[in-house]
Order: structure tokens, then C-alpha cells, then sequence
């Protein structure tokens, strides 16, 4: 469907940007949006405002363009009657009518509301009056806050801290006029204390659900200090807000205000912003927003994991109760990069450059506009950076290490975002005793783990080995294998990032057996059997059926490869690690007889076959690639897979890596080792890559790429990213896994007995020439399949 976003600042763009990973979103139209939506792959920014003037031209806008749900921004649209102009025309809308967002177009009708349906609030009185209001001042012995009633941009709030501060803060707001004609009217409130809360609530009329709770940082400078602004960052979910309390929040405000509003004959639909004080007396309202927070909404759209197109749409449509809302159980940090001299004057036009991001970073366009093919400044907020991690910490520090990626002149943030968190969390771990496992290491959890994996490492016992776990280093018997003139041949390998789709999925077994296959296979090449294995796990907090499951895995490549599984090491390490993220190592030791070495480069000539035999997919390479390709075309690892609809993306990127050893052995211990001269194992860098390792100076191998079919998933991905030929085929295996040189004449037999086991093909020859490996045919090799 097509949506219409209205708006141009920092909320928009993230509701952009999380619009445009929906697969129910064709086209996003942004009316007029700014430097960052521009730069979506589904967004278009329009040349048409958001102000009221602008509201036929926007309708009209929609109904030629097929627009199937319109998504205002801003409160000012919202205010002056936006949502109807569309209803009137049978476009549904993500918000509120204007009757409903009088909740926040007018201070004194929303005390009012609350006070109505006894919803907990502030003690206060509006006034039009500016003597009646400085005699209410006057006679109440608490400090007071001045507000302005109407719409202020986020600014119309003063916290006076003496009488004297209060008067001239009402002078400024009613006979000054410093907010205009929102300053007609002002709320005169009791000053509450404790912690603030933003708490942003979706809601179709009847159903409300609300997001992670977060805390905002309004004030300019570090620890809270200085003037007002629209918010210098955010943080969510605020610890703060427990369990206990945000279920009172729901039984004592959100519901009564939904139903309140319902009640009187306004029902609300799209996001209520309910800013909340926790008192000593509970959780007390402080406003009401009738629309997306800002920087709250860049901050909290990253921990939802739900489609929110679909979201909006059924909220629009009076069926929120039909969607699951799934969240993110990490912590989402926003830090805003202002121009110097805001909130009050600051200069525009300045140039802005980003450069590289943490992964799990996003920078979020407000007071931008495109120049040309520049972006420069052109607000006060400028940018906002945001991060998800599974730690509030980690969340935080790389809303930082993004901060330090963008440049402008005379930019200005603050340094303590999340600061109150920070300080609650060390005061609370001051007051407890230090122990290892408050340290963050589990004892307990890691002999859990050992005593759940024995009996499946010892599934892998050999000759030569017991495999059995828990001693100080495991033994191995190379007389008992009947070796008699052996070398040892070690290799050591990981599994790259294809481990941050096995943590995704929750899929670990997987990956255990990738962590095998890539140090056995590479043994084999150099005609070696492998012998045994050990692995390294690490972790920030072991889980154990995670931990478990991994090393299941790596039993399973171990029985597969013939090797057994002596030992290794877990490591729990808090600080080096986040949240579920965890890395693996393996080591494998092989023996070979000294005259069965491989590769036979005295033996290599002209006219040598290659043989391929086929992977089983991507194995354990390439995969920045490839989660590259799948976040551009939008492609969840939870979504069916473009290249094989029975099963999701990341099921299938999760196919283990193949293992070729007994196939390979067979062939090699056959007398004269069956006429294999070289093997190839391919992995990083592809078949350009890794056949000339095997090759003298004296020859090239000359591979014919429509010699095997080339496998969907390699077809899928290089048309989707539009990868050259020449970058996929030195980054992936494009289907085969293993390149076996063999002499021309033994070339049918070896393929024969290959084939029991194998898919095998003949892929090339060896002919004169550098040592390189060179592509044939290659022309619209994956380019017309889709």
C-alpha cells in the first residue's frame, strides 16, 4: 500500500524509515520531509507543506496517488483538523480527530478532562487573567509550574523556582506574549517531584497498548540543567519503570483516558504520549501529546519488532486487539546533535557529513534539507542517533560511537544521556555484596552446561581418543591409528558473522557444525585425516541450552568428520561481550603420512581436470555480504526465503557448511591416492581465491561457471544486491565447496566414485600460464534468473 507521512523532522524520519522496512508498504510519500527521508528506498519527499493551507493539496495528493493510510506527524495538523479532511474521503488515518487532540491543543481542557475522570494529576487552576493567576501563585505554599495552554512547539512549559521567578514567568507568557496566542490561557500547576516517564500508547478508540517506557532529557546541558528544549535524547525502557508500576499506569491512567475520551464522544485513535511523574504518591500525569514523541519515537521504534504499517492500519481500522505487538527485549539509546547556540539563536546551512556507523546504529534526519548532493543544517535539533543493544550501557555507547560519526560546525549534545539510570544502577550495586556471579559469571550455569554435553561428546569416541570432557587437556594415541611416518597438521577457524543469524533465529546447532567443517575441510586438502577437535565458546552470560545446543552441533560435524571431541574452553566474559551475543573458535589436529602429502606440485601439469563438488549454500563466508543484501531489499531473516519459499531466509542462510572428509579420504587412500594431485577447499575469497593456493607459477585453472547449476540462493542474492560477477565469485562459493585436481586419465573413475557421496561436476582444466584462477562464461550468470 502507499502511506502519506506528514511532517519533516526527526519523528518522521524514523517513522519512515521503520515504514520502510514493512513489506505491506510500496511507496512512502513525505510531505515535505527532510535530508534523511529522502535517502529511503521507498520514500518520496513531496513539495507540500503540513500547515493547514496545505491540507487540500495533500488530500488531493492522496486520492490520485492510491494513498491507503495517511500518517500525520506533528500536533499542529492534528489540532487543526487533518485527520478529517481524509476520513471525509475514505482514507484512513493513524490519529486523532481535532476534538481528540484538543487533549493536547489545549493544557486547560486536558486538566480539565483529567480532573473529570479522576485521573491522577497535579493540583492546578486555569487562568485568562494575569492578576487572578499571580494571586493564585501568591496563596499556595508549593512551587508551581507555568504553562502555556496552547501549542508551544514543546517549549511553553516554565519551572520558576521562587514567587518572584513565578510572576515573571507569567508576565512572559500572558503580557509578553513569548509563545504567542498559546499563551492566552495558562495552567498554573503544583511543581511535582520524582522521576519522569514518557509512555506512548497506540490505541484504536478502544484497545491501547503501550511501548517501552522511555526518559526523556529536555533540559540543554549535562545533569539536567539549562534551558527547555524539545529533548536532547531519550533512553527506553527506563528502569525505573517496573513491572508493578507501568501495569498501575495502565489500570489508573491509560485505560480511564482511552475510555474518558471515548465516553465523551471523542474516541481516540493513533499514539497518546502520556508524560507521567512518579511521585511519592503514585504516577501522576503531566500532559498529554496527542501524536509521536520526539526524540522518544527514534528512540522506541527500535525495539519494535512488530510490522508497523500493520500496526497503524488496524488501529486505524478499529482492530488493534487483532495485532500482536512483539518487542524487542534489548535497551534503545538516542542521543540529538543540536546547532551551537540552540534553543535560542543558532545558524543554518552548515554542511553535514556521517561517516561509518556502529551496525546497530541509526543516524535520524531533523533540521536537515538536501542542497544539491549535500545535507546541511537547518534547525536547531539537527541529527538524532540511536542504537539498540541488549544492555542499556551497550545501547548507549553506541549512540555515542555514532555521535562521533557526524560532523558539523559548532554541533552541540549532551555527554549524560541516561545519566539517572546509570546513577540508580550504582547505587544499587554499591549497597549489594560483590560476588563472581554478581560479577556477571555463573559457576553453577557453566557445570550445567558441561553435564549436559557429556554424553554427546562422547558420541564422538575414535581410536585413538576416549573424548571424554572435564579434565586439564585431552590425550590422543597416534600408534593406536596405526600411523608410521606421521606429520601432525593443525588448523584453526570461526564462523564469521553467520553467528549473528544463529543468534537471531535461535538456532545454534547449526553453527557447531560449521565451526567443525571449516577446520577439517581444510585439513583434508593437505591429505590429512583429522584426528580431534577442540572449541572455544564465548559469551557475555552463558546460557546454557544455548551453549549446549552449539556444542551438539559440534559433536555432530565431529562423528561426521571422524574426529573426536577432546575438549575445550567456555568462557563467560561480561563487559567483552553483550547481552546474547557469544563468538566460537575451533582447532583441529590431523596426521598424514610424510609421503601422502597434498598438494603433489611436482606432479601438477597441463591438461589436469578440476573436479567440483557442490556446497550445500553460503557455508561460513561472505555473510556481511549477504545480511547487506537482505537489509537493503528489506528481507527479515524471519520471512520466507526469496530463493526458497519452504522455508524462512534464515533457516536456509543457517544450512551448515558441508563436510567433504570420508568422501575425500576414500578417493586419496586409494594406491597412487587415486590420481588427486591438489585439493582446494572454498571458502573466503571464492574459487578466484583460493584455487591459485594450490597452483605452482607455471599454471592457470581455467573454470567454466555453466558447468554446474549455479544453486537459487546464489542466483537470489547477486541479482537482488546487483553484485558484480567478478566481487560475488571472490566472496561466495557460488555452489561449490570443494575443487579436487585430478590427471585427465583417472578423471572418469574419481568423478564415479565421488559421485556415491557427491554432487560432482568437471569444472575445468589446468592450463599454461601465472598461477590464477580465471571464470569463463560468466556473462548473465545469474543475472536473468530470479
Amino acid at each position: 500500500m502507499n502511506v502519506l507521512l506528514i511532517g519533516n523532522g526527526g519523528r518522521e524520519h524514523a517513522l519512515a524509515w521503520k515504514l520502510n522496512q514493512s513489506p505491506l508498504v510500496e511507496k512512502i510519500f513525505v510531505a515535505p520531509g527532510n535530508g534523511g527521508t529522502a535517502n529511503l528506498s521507498k520514500a518520496e519527499n513531496l513539495q507540500i507543506g503540513s500547515s493547514k493551507a496545505d491540507f487540500d493539496a495533500l488530500v488531493e495528493f492522496a486520492v490520485k496517488n492510491n494513498v491507503k493510510l495517511v500518517v500525520p506527524g506533528p500536533e499542529q495538523p492534528l489540532v487543526e483538523g487533518v485527520t478529517t479532511k481524509f476520513t471525509n474521503v475514505g482514507i484512513p488515518v493513524f490519529g486523532p480527530s481535532e476534538a481528540a487532540a484538543r487533549m493536547e491543543g489545549s493544557k486547560t481542557f486536558s486538566k480539565d478532562f483529567m480532573a473529570k475522570h479522576n485521573i491522577p494529576t497535579a493540583a492546578f487552576q486555569n487562568f485568562t487573567d494575569f492578576e487572578k493567576a499571580k494571586q493564585y501563585v501568591a496563596s499556595v505554599d508549593h512551587k508551581v509550574v507555568i504553562k502555556a495552554s496552547g501549542l508551544a512547539a514543546g517549549k511553553g512549559v516554565l519551572m520558576p523556582e521562587t514567587k518572584e521567578e513565578a510572576y515573571a514567568a507569567l508576565e512572559q507568557v500572558m503580557k509578553d506574549k513569548e509563545f504567542g496566542d498559546a499563551g492566552d490561557e495558562v495552567v498554573v500547576e503544583e511543581c511535582l517531584e520524582g522521576d519522569e516517564l514518557s509512555i506512548l500508547a497506540l490505541s484504536d478508540g478502544y484497545t491501547i497498548i503501550d511501548l517501552p517506557p522511555a526518559q526523556d532529557h529536555k533540559r540543554a546541558g549535562n545533569g539536567d540543567t539549562g534551558l527547555n528544549t524539545g529533548g536532547m535524547g531519550a533512553y527506553a525502557p527506563a528502569p525505573v519503570a517496573t513491572p508493578a508500576i507501568i501495569e498501575q499506569i495502565r489500570q489508573t491512567i491509560l485505560q480511564p483516558s482511552i475510555k474518558g475520551m471515548r465516553k465523551d464522544g471523542f474516541p481516540f485513535v493513533g499514539v497518546l504520549f502520556v508524560g507521567i511523574m512518579l511521585t511519592k504518591k503514585g504516577p501522576q500525569v503531566l500532559e498529554y501529546n496527542v501524536r509521536f514523541g520526539d526524540p522518544e519515537t527514534q528512540t522506541v521504534l527500535g525495539l519494535l519488532k512488530t510490522d508497523l504499517a500493520e500496526i497503524m492500519l488496524a488501529a486505524a481500522e478499529h482492530r488493534l486487539d487483532a495485532v500482536d505487538v512483539e518487542i524487542d527485549p534489548g535497551y534503545a539509546a538516542t542521543v540529538v546533535l543540536a546547532a551551537g547556540g540552540y534553543p535560542g539563536n543558532y545558524p543554518k546551512g552548515d554542511e553535514i557529513t556521517i561517516g561509518s556507523l556502529p551496525e546497530n546504529a541509526q543516524v535520524f534526519h531533523a533540521g536537515t534539507k538536501a542542497v544539491g548532493d549535500k545535507v546541511v543544517t537547518n534547525g536547531g535539533r539537527v541529527i538524532a542517533v540511536s542504537a539498540v543493544a541488549p544492555t542499556l550501557r551497550a545501547a548507549v555507547d553506541d549512540a555515542y560511537r555514532g555521535v562521533d560519526a557526524v560532523k558539523f560546525s559548532n554541533r552541540y549534545f549532551r555527554t549524560d544521556i541516561a545519566h539517572r539510570a546509570f546513577k540508580a544502577a550504582d547505587a544499587a550495586a554499591s549497597a549489594q555484596a560483590i560476588t563472581y556471579e554478581s560479577a556477571g559469571v555463573s559457576v553453577d550455569a557453566g557445570n550445567k552446561f558441561v553435564e549436559q554435553i557429556k554424553a554427546k561428546v562422547a558420541s564422538t569416541k575414535r581410536a585413538g581418543a576416549d573424548a571424554e570432557i572435564g579434565g586439564f587437556g585431552g590425550l590422543f594415541d597416534l600408534k593406536a591409528c596405526g600411523y608410521k611416518d606421521p606429520l601432525l597438521v593443525g588448523a584453526t577457524d570461526g564462523v564469521g558473522t553467520k553467528l549473528m543469524i544463529a543468534q537471531s533465529m535461535d538456532i545454534h546447532n547449526t553453527v557447531g557444525i560449521d565451526l567443525v567443517a571449516m577446520s577439517v575441510n581444510d585439513l583434508v586438502v593437505q591429505g590429512a585425516e583429522p584426528l580431534f577437535f577442540l572449541d572455544y565458546f564465548a559469551s557475555g552470560k552463558l546460557r546454557p541450552e544455548v551453549a549446549a545446543g552449539f556444542v551438539s552441533g559440534v559433536a555432530d560435524g565431529c562423528v561426521d568428520a571422524g574426529c573426536a571431541l577432546v575438549g575445550g574452553e567456555t568462557a563467560e566474559m561480561p563487559g567483552l561481550y553483550t547481552g546474547n551475543d557469544y563468538d566460537a573458535n575451533g582447532t583441529c589436529v590431523g596426521a598424514v603420512e610424510r609421503d601422502q602429502v597434498l598438494p603433489r606440485l611436482n606432479e601438477l601439469a597441463e591438461g589436469d581436470v578440476l573436479l567440483g563438488l557442490a556446497s550445500a549454500g553460503i557455508h561460513s563466508n561472505g555473510f556481511s555480504l549477504v545480511r547487506r543484501i537482505l537489509e537493503v531489499k528489506n528481507v527479515q531473516f524471519t520471512d520466507k526465503a526469496p530463493w526458497d519459499p519452504k522455508t524462512s531466509a534464515g533457516e536456509s542462510l543457517l544450512t551448515p557448511t558441508r563436510i567433504y572428509v570420508k568422501s575425500i579420504l576414500e578417493v586419496i587412500r586409494q594406491p597412487n591416492q587415486g590420481g588427486v594431485v591438489a585439493l582446494a577447499h572454498i571458502t573466503g575469497g571464492g574459487l578466484v581465491e583460493n584455487v591459485p593456493r594450490i597452483l605452482p607459477k607455471t599454471l592457470d585453472a581455467v573454470v567454466d561457471v555453466k558447468t554446474w547449476p549455479l544453486p537459487p540462493v546464489f542466483s537470489w542474492l547477486g541479482k537482488a544486491g546487483n553484485v558484480p560477477v567478478k566481487d560475488i565469485s571472490k566472496t561466495l562459493n557460488m555452489g561449490i565447496g570443494m575443487v579436487v585436481v585430478v590427471k585427465k586419465e583417472q578423471a572418469e573413475a574419481v568423478k564415479a566414485t565421488f559421485s556415491k557421496t557427491e554432487s560432482v561436476y568437471e569444472i575445468g582444466r589446468l592450463v599454461k600460464g601465472s598461477g590464477v584462477c580465471t571464470l569463463t562464461n560468466t556473462e548473465g550468470w545469474y543475472q536473468n534468473i530470479v
